[in-house]
């Protein structure tokens, strides 16, 4: 008798072991190789190089400090109210607010419109992005309704500008933030788990990443000083090697930098690279940067824009700098607008919009609609054939033939349920949740072994407590009429 009721626990027991032994580890579940031998979640890795450039006061004058642009941004937000709005993502390391302005004919309103993003400053000591982002801003602001180019970005998409990422370091005068971490190595990267602690990602960092969650960016570019170049993903390889890696949508990322290029008064004329533009592997390799993430997170087609041979040039150029740059910025914007395929997803049964994903045949990427409007915008290369597929869960996927000429495509689709039962397998209400029946019970293996950890929990438990209650009751048992509780 001992023996029989001892082998059931012995065996939950077993359970349970295995149970803990299958559960993946924090660095198994997020994958990749670290890129530190320190042990120090990859801190050390990521810090800065000890050697800081010498910033003297000349060489800041004229340049606006944290506290003049934090005025010079709600004064124009005061100014341009009628197509501006000014808000915030973050903080910093020092608690300086990490403030956006919006640009659209409609700033406070969600439309089914692209969006674009703009960030200058993300290492404190570049801080020229800071000064022709707010050129750029109070153009718009300026030439609405007086410009054709002017009006068409205004009238036709959301344009956020973030003057300054890293006001911290800017302060400081060296190129970390507060913490002396280069916020362009901080973000979680696709070959390195290096990054992947979120206690030991940045403030900064964070509010990026969460800023994209929120907002359905379509395209965006970073501005950056020391060189002359529009640098493209991937930024990294597999094998840490110095070559040309191209991404999935390698031949857009390529027109894209071109398009800056070409427009900008001397980038396309680079003797160092070819055409003003460079594959970011090919050119340096990094980890943790901004730009492939955008990518792989965010759907988001991110340019790392260097606009300054000069990282801190004298605050009398940054007018010519911004004449330099201004085509540029605005070419790349309208391009957003005046090509690529545009449209919606609807769903045949409710007409309602719903936030599908876009591919294209032959490229490994997706773009997903929004979550309000169903909206998708797919940039690619104008000129060629393609073929354009929507799908969404629950729904037959539909997909046509277009020819992309030099003007953009509008391309609607409606998808039909999956099935009979198609409408149950998406109950989607207005946060963006799925639950059909597949979401619904669709857990994966470390899930389900948590479920049967807390399984065996209760039933070792109700073995425990069901002994006890049989010791209690041994007294009794030749008193076979006498009645027992459960």
């Amino acid at each position: 008798m001992a023996i029989s009721r001892i082998h059931p626990l012995f065996l939950l027991l077993l359970l349970l072991l295995r149970a803990f032994a299958l559960l993946p580890t924090q660095a198994a579940a997020r994958g990749g190789h670290d890129l530190s031998d320190d042990g120090d979640h990859g801190s050390v890795s990521r810090n800065l190089l000890q050697d800081k450039p010498h910033i003297t006061e000349e060489m800041t004058r004229g340049y606006m400090s944290n506290a003049e642009l934090e005025t010079a941004v709600h004064a124009f937000g005061s100014r341009c109210s009628n197509i501006s709005r000014v808000y915030s993502i973050g903080k910093s390391v020092n608690d300086f607010p990490l403030l956006v302005i919006e640009i659209s004919d409609k700033p406070r309103q969600r439309e089914a419109e692209p969006a674009f993003k703009f960030i200058g400053n993300v290492h404190g000591d570049e801080p020229v992005g800071r000064e022709v982002l707010m050129h750029l801003a109070n153009w718009l602001c300026d030439n609405y309704l007086k410009d054709p180019l002017a009006t068409l970005i205004v009238e036709n998409m959301h344009l956020h500008i973030l003057p300054t990422m890293n006001p911290d370091g800017f302060a400081l005068r060296w190129r970390g933030n507060a913490n002396n971490i280069d916020l362009n190595r901080d973000f979680p990267d696709q070959f390195f788990s290096v990054n992947n602690d979120i206690n030991y990602r940045q403030p900064e960092t964070r509010a990026i990443m969460n800023w994209v969650k929120q907002e359905h960016f379509t395209a965006s570019a970073s501005l950056h000083g020391g060189a002359l170049v529009a640098n493209y993903p991937w930024d990294g390889t597999k094998d840490t090697g110095k070559r040309y890696y191209g991404c999935p949508d390698d031949k857009t990322f390529r027109h894209m930098a071109s398009v800056y290029s070409q427009s900008h008064y001397n980038m396309s004329l680079s003797k160092e690279f070819e055409g003003g533009i460079t594959n970011g592997a090919l050119w340096y390799p990094i980890y943790g940067g901004m730009q492939d993430w955008n990518y792989i997170h965010g759907g988001c087609f991110e340019l790392t824009l260097e606009i300054s041979d000069t990282k801190w040039p004298k605050a009398a150029e940054l007018s010519v700098i911004w004449e330099h740059n201004r085509m540029s910025m605005l070419n790349l914007l309208a391009s957003l607008i005046k090509s690529g395929v545009h449209g919606r997803i609807f769903a045949a049964d409710t007409g309602r919009p719903i936030p599908g994903s876009v591919t294209i045949k032959g490229i490994d990427s997706k773009v997903r609609a929004s979550r309000t409007f169903g909206d998708y915008h797919r940039i690619i290369v104008p000129g060629e054939k393609y073929e354009v597929m929507a799908s969404m869960e629950g729904f037959r996927p539909k997909s046509t033939r277009i020819v992309l000429e030099q003007e953009a495509v509008n391309l609607d689709f409606i998808l039909e349920p999956d099935g009979a039962d198609g409408q149950m397998k998406l109950l989607r209400n207005d946060y963006g949740c799925r639950c059909g029946s597949g979401m619904m019970f669709h857990v994966e293996e470390a899930h389900i072994w948590l479920y049967l950890l807390v399984l065996c929990v209760v039933l070792t438990l109700y073995l425990v407590f069901k002994r006890k209650t049989a010791s209690r009751l041994l007294a009794y048992r030749y008193s076979p009429r006498r009645p027992v509780a459960v």
